[in-house]
């Protein structure tokens, strides 16, 4: 199972001010630990909602609005993790060596969720195929 592990923004993330010396060096070693692992299959940093768009869809058009936005909710980095149930993703997250913060933990869909009336089998094939490829087990369809 494919968990992503969402890490709040806060006033400083918001504000654009980069993590300690120490803070950047515990997370790399946390990230180690998690390659390791053989869990982690991504992680990345986000710069503030200052620099980010949002697309807004209404009545089937889209509308743009540039940062940043006043959300309390926003995500300001993300791990996304391979692991064998909702407990163990919880397990991980309690190690991130944060002093303050709120990291969400929400499981990632799988081909494999959907029912056959809505992905029938030979797509959710062809999609876990692509996936796959994406991330370097097969090699390149011609």
């Amino acid at each position: 199972m494919r968990f992503m592990l969402q890490v709040r923004a806060n006033r400083d993330s918001e504000a654009g001010k980069m993590p300690s010396r120490e803070l950047i060096a515990a997370m790399g070693r946390f990230n180690e630990a998690m390659m390791q692992a053989g869990i982690m299959l991504t992680g990345e940093g986000l710069h503030p909602s200052s620099k980010g768009a949002r697309v807004s869809f209404a009545g089937g058009k889209p509308s743009v609005a540039q940062g940043p936005f006043p959300d309390t909710e926003l995500v300001s980095g993300f791990w996304i993790i391979q692991v064998g149930s909702k407990e163990e993703a919880i397990d991980w997250a309690r190690r991130v060596p944060f002093e303050d913060g709120v990291i969400e933990i929400r499981q990632v869909f799988e081909a494999s969720d959907f029912p056959a009336d809505i992905l029938p089998p030979e797509e959710a094939a062809r999609e876990q195929a692509w996936r796959d490829e994406q991330q370097g087990k097969t090699a390149p369809r011609a």
